[in-house]
């Protein structure tokens, strides 16, 4: 990885910053809680609002400026993945295609595909899912079934891919397949674009708990056929290429716990500012209430500073591992603990939908589980920072 800059790591937002911050916090306001529910009860994507942040170049802040985006980095996507979750429409499938798939097309894609995709991406008229987890696979990588065997200028690729988001509303899959192995056993990835509707590519829907507009799908691939152009990097070397979407994901999924956790915490201090039970007196006056909310607010502050040294290293290209993975840990852990302490301070109507609050419960309690679950972050600190040895 080139070091394009030092780290910067700023403590308090500059001016332009917070614009942009309150800009995007205010187009996501305008939709709100209310609409998110309603693409999820009407079995649709929030394309709307996905039009209207990309025609306002918000989905592209971090890409290129010579492919049609706003020359920042992930920490600018991540202040706005944090902003929309706040204002109540946390949603993941910006996580994948401008946060995973748009940095790899732009390190490891071709002239002609970063030409061909990078703008329509940032413009919000082109969407990836990523086809990489497996029933028989889970975390190992290396352990994917599905093949790719190259044909002519085709690859042809048969196998089936497990909790894949998004893969209804996506142009094209981006699949991590196996096209060999290495002396050690392990499989060598090659990551291939295939079009949603190729044939041969069947979906099924997975019921899950999450109310969210996006579902998830088994896809089913039998002989299906990628044309070489479509590949993303070099043959049997898809793994570096995948590791280079992988960080940012961590980081961006850290800011949508964020996000969740200012969303959450916001609503619950001013019900309890304004719940009168006793008297005149709000109920947050009283310590049982007041104070899992300030150690929301404390974890918070954490998490939040601890996702911004992630995307600053990510940035300056330099290791971002660590940090990326401890901000995903924090973050998922902090908006879990507001979210639940939210739910706790309105009572009885913390259960009423009319709050809007229990209707990102599960999407907020599945970031510990995913991308990457709580025990494979901690065997990745454990092993990488502290030394230990391997446990798996």
């Amino acid at each position: 990885m080139t070091i394009a800059a030092a780290p910067a790591l700023t403590l308090a937002p500059s001016p332009e910053e917070r614009a942009f911050r309150e800009t995007i916090h205010a187009i996501t306001a305008a939709y709100g809680p209310a609409y998110y529910k309603k693409c999820y009860v009407e079995n649709r994507t929030p394309v709307e609002l996905w039009r209207e942040l990309g025609e306002g170049g918000y989905l592209s802040v971090h890409l290129p400026e010579e492919y049609g985006g706003g020359g920042g980095g992930i920490a600018d996507l991540a202040a706005m993945l944090e902003e929309t979750a706040a204002a109540g429409c946390p949603l993941m499938a910006l996580l994948v295609t401008p946060g995973i798939v748009a940095p790899i097309i732009q390190r490891h894609g071709t002239e002609q595909q970063r030409r061909e995709w990078l703008p329509e991406i940032g413009a919000g008229r082109l969407r990836f899912a990523l086809g990489m987890t497996e029933p028989g696979a889970g975390s190992n990588t290396h352990n994917i079934a599905t093949t790719a065997r190259r044909d002519g200028d085709r690859y042809i690729v048969n196998g089936q891919k497990y909790y894949i988001s998004g893969a209804d509303t996506a142009d094209y899959i981006l699949l991590v397949t196996r096209t060999g192995t290495d002396a050690k056993g392990r499989g060598q990835i090659t990551m291939l674009a295939v079009d949603r509707d190729a044939p041969g590519l069947v979906r099924q829907p997975i019921e899950t708990a999450l109310e969210e507009p996006e579902h998830q799908f088994t896809l089913f691939l039998d002989d299906v056929e990628v044309p070489v152009e479509r590949r993303l990097g070099e043959e049997g070397h898809g793994l570096r290429a995948l590791f280079d979407g992988l960080n940012p994901e961590r980081i961006l999924v850290a800011a949508v716990s964020n996000g969740i956790a200012r969303y959450a915490l916001e609503k619950s201090a001013e019900y309890a500012r304004t719940r009168k039970v006793w008297g005149d007196t709000p109920i947050g006056a009283h310590q049982g209430v007041a104070h899992p909310l300030a150690e929301g607010k404390i974890k918070l502050e954490q998490s939040t500073l601890v996702t911004s040294k992630a995307a600053a290293l990510y940035d300056a290209g330099l290791p971002a591992g660590e940090a990326s993975n401890i901000a995903k840990l924090a973050s998922a852990e902090t908006g879990i603990f507001c979210l639940d302490q939210a739910i706790q301070t309105h009572g009885g109507n913390g259960m009423a939908r009319e709050y809007d609050l229990t209707s990102y419960w599960w999407l907020t309690r599945i970031q510990t589980i995913a991308p990457v679950s709580r025990q494979m972050i901690l065997n990745y600190i454990a092993e990488h920072s502290l030394g230990l040895p391997k446990s798996y």
